[in-house]
């Protein structure tokens, strides 16, 4: 445990604003002080001076399937812990593990493995729990997932899944028999429901909201398309202000303009940028596999043998800079879509945030949004 640190001589994204040539006190995990003028003397920390570049909250992905050859559904310590370094490298200080589509045991195992991770720490992004993506999909929209695993909700089972204790968020498809029911379980076991890989009409993304569900995953993907005289679940997504919508923003999964035209019509308020990265992130491209079935990465997009999306390879820090060209946004206005945004999505009081008595989930940007250092909980994970 480090006595604390000391960031001097750089630009502070604080929760109250941004200020140039300001500094920040790390101790004991947490924001203690912090300032816009010369930073105190004498102070019993380690100095890091930031040379001009930028100091900003910790990103946080709630939609992260694997890296470097790793994946949730290996199930083993030492994926998770593999995934959770790569994550803190690109300026990721927090994640939900998420998984995909597969027989029961194979996701009680994945899950376990969650529980058993987060309560030992990784040693990078703190493991904030799992994300269940699947098994409870429309087949017609299920993309890159195992079709053969994908089934009707079952709230018996879903109970099961719930009794691990590391569900955080689970995405659904709420035009499903049984989804009404999995949606009330899942909200009075706070857990939070995101919409995904759906057909829905407008009106069954309306009644699921009114049940509780608060999220869309990775919007435009795994739903049908927009249609003017059949407004389906990208319309409601658009429309409704209690839906916050996850965003692949790499440029294939979504095109710039339409990202654009989501970020003019939620502001980043409502929209969360996830990686959806899968286990070719970090790696060449190659054959890889998700959910058991092959994936190829070429030129860095993941794709199966029908031609079908699977995740991608993509870096917070990359996504970031993308959302900032297409939506023509400096960093101060794009940060909430990695920072409080998903925080507040995910009820996370002392994250997304650079205020006195928040964690110190600290990441430090070049000029270039290369991530120089990442801190988490007042732990320096990464340095170049």
């Amino acid at each position: 445990m480090t006595k604390g640190a000391l960031f001097y001589h750089g630009t502070i994204y604080g929760h109250a604003g941004v200020h140039k040539e300001g500094w920040l006190l790390v101790e004991r995990g947490h924001i203690a002080d912090l300032g816009w003028d010369a930073p105190p003397p004498d102070v019993e920390a380690r100095h890091i001076d930031l040379q001009g570049q930028s100091l900003v909250p910790g990103f946080i992905d709630l939609h992260a399937h694997g890296a470097v050859d790793c994946d949730t559904m290996d199930a083993t310590p030492e994926a998770l812990r593999r995934m959770a370094g790569f994550y803190a490298r690109h300026g990721v200080t927090a994640f939900l593990a998420t998984t995909v589509s597969a027989p029961h045991q194979d996701t009680l195992a994945a899950l376990d493995n969650v529980a058993r991770v987060a309560r030992k720490g990784t040693d990078g992004a703190v493991l904030l729990g799992a994300h269940l993506e699947g098994p409870y999909l429309n087949a017609d929209r299920c993309g890159a997932q195992n079709r053969a695993h994908v089934r009707p909700p079952d709230s018996g089972e879903f109970a099961a899944f719930l009794a691990t204790g590391i569900v955080r968020l689970v995405t659904l498809a709420p035009e499903l028999p049984g989804s009404q029911a999995l949606i009330a379980l899942a909200t009075e076991g706070d857990v939070t429901v995101a919409l995904g890989h759906t057909r829905a009409d407008y009106e069954t993304v309306c009644r699921a909201v009114d049940l509780g569900a608060t999220q869309v995953s990775h919007l435009f993907n795994g739903m049908d398309p927009l249609h003017h005289r059949k407004p389906g679940a990208v319309c409601a997504a658009l429309n409704l202000d209690a839906l916050r919508c996850q965003v692949i923003a790499d440029g294939v999964h979504v095109h710039p303009p339409v990202l654009a035209l989501a970020l003019r019509t939620k502001g980043a308020e409502r929209l969360i940028l996830i990686t959806d990265a899968m286990r070719g992130a970090g790696m060449p491209d190659g054959e890889y596999e998700m959910g058991g079935r092959k994936v190829t990465v070429r030129e860095g997009v993941a794709r199966t043998g029908d031609g079908s999306l699977a995740g991608s390879t993509l870096t917070m820090e990359r996504g970031l800079q993308n959302m900032m060209a297409a939506g023509d946004l400096d960093l101060s206005q794009a940060l909430p879509m990695v920072t409080p945004t998903p925080a507040q999505a995910l009820k996370l009081e002392q994250k997304g945030a650079i205020a006195v008595g928040m964690d110190a989930d600290l990441v430090v940007l070049d000029e270039a949004m290369n991530v120089t250092l990442t801190m988490v909980e007042g732990e320096i994970v990464h340095q170049l």
